[in-house]
């Protein structure tokens, strides 16, 4: 299990149009958290969750709102969540609703999290937290992640419905006074983040229930950490092929340890570098219109004819024969 937790980048999308919104710049704010833009059009990509935490904190700071997460998520609400909001719509009651997103949460939306409850006598206490040992930002995420908790019981209850209060962590919450606006409640600073309720909502049913067969079937997260550094290579070749060191650096460890991690697996950062590559390259062969060099290019190739010989000693087949067969059906 890797200790580094990551997240889809769906959040992404409302937090770069109020940064259009409100003026400010977003090549600025992903160029802060070291991310690339190109996320904004891959909501279903991976990216470290400690990177998430950086962007939001950017992008409060570049627009001058410490409210922004509140705002964002509660307007969002369940429809932000992706795989998860289905699974809230797949639940009989919010009960049923909350112990289901507690178990699928770090497997299809964001790992090294937990969400789930904590009952106190008459009160319900619906609590999240980042279980991998982040400071920078985390306060901001709880924020973030408050309001997609209160759609979710919103779902069930009505989006008229407030809490009795939200808690985050923290000696200070900057913009108290709008935060509560935004969730319609007070907030109070205590050792874990979460909402209190009255418990006997918990047994309020379904009014919107989805249909099992409407629901998709969800690729669940890998946790090893092997994919961990494979996703991270993948976004970086979104600007230019990343060095071992540079992804060592994004996780925090040495080059050494980096790799006595990956031993331990039984892999080593070539083998998923190969894999990242041929899986890339197979997917820009894919669209005709991009000229091989420019696919070589953009996988970090000098030329067309040093990318041919890689991919072939990959498959078998020069890009042209494989682009070639795919118009027969999908290669082997």
């Amino acid at each position: 299990m890797s200790d580094h937790g990551l997240t889809r980048a769906r959040t992404m999308g409302p937090i770069a149009e109020a940064i259009r919104t409100a003026g400010g710049s977003l090549a600025r704010v992903f160029g802060r958290a070291g991310m690339p833009l190109t996320l904004l059009d891959t909501p279903d990509r991976l990216i470290l969750l400690r990177d998430q935490l950086t962007l939001v904190e950017a992008a409060i700071r570049e627009i001058g709102d410490p409210s922004l997460p509140a705002r964002l998520s509660t307007a969002t609400g369940i429809a932000g969540l992706g795989p998860i909001g289905v699974q809230v719509r797949l639940s009989a009651t919010l009960g049923a609703a909350v112990q289901r997103v507690e178990v699928v949460t770090p497997l299809l939306l964001q790992t090294a999290t937990w969400t789930g409850l904590h009952r106190r006598r008459a009160d319900a206490f619906y609590g999240y937290a980042v279980t991998e040992r982040i400071e920078a930002g985390r306060q901001a995420n709880e924020v973030l992640a408050l309001g997609y908790l209160l759609g979710t019981v919103r779902h069930f209850l009505g989006a008229a419905w407030r809490p009795e209060r939200a808690v985050v962590t923290g000696a200070h919450l900057a913009a108290r006074r709008e935060i509560e606006d935004a969730f319609g409640c007070e907030i109070a600073l205590g050792p874990r983040a979460g909402l209190v309720f009255p418990i006997h909502h918990l047994e309020a049913p379904n009014p919107n229930r989805l249909d099992a067969s409407e629901a998709a079937d969800d690729t669940p997260i890998g946790s090893d950490f092997g994919t961990c550094v494979a996703h991270l290579i993948e976004l970086g070749l979104d600007e230019a092929r990343p060095s071992i060191d540079g992804i060592a650096g994004r996780l925090g460890l040495s080059r050494r340890t980096l790799q006595r991690r990956l031993e331990a697996e039984g892999t080593g950062y070539a083998e998923i570098q190969r894999r990242v590559l041929i899986r890339r390259a197979r997917a820009l062969l894919a669209v005709d219109r991009l000229p091989i060099g420019r696919i070589g290019l953009e996988l970090g190739y000098a030329d067309a004819a040093h990318f041919s010989r890689a991919f072939l000693e990959w498959t078998g087949l020069t890009p042209r024969q494989w682009r070639s067969s795919l118009r027969n059906g999908p290669p082997a």
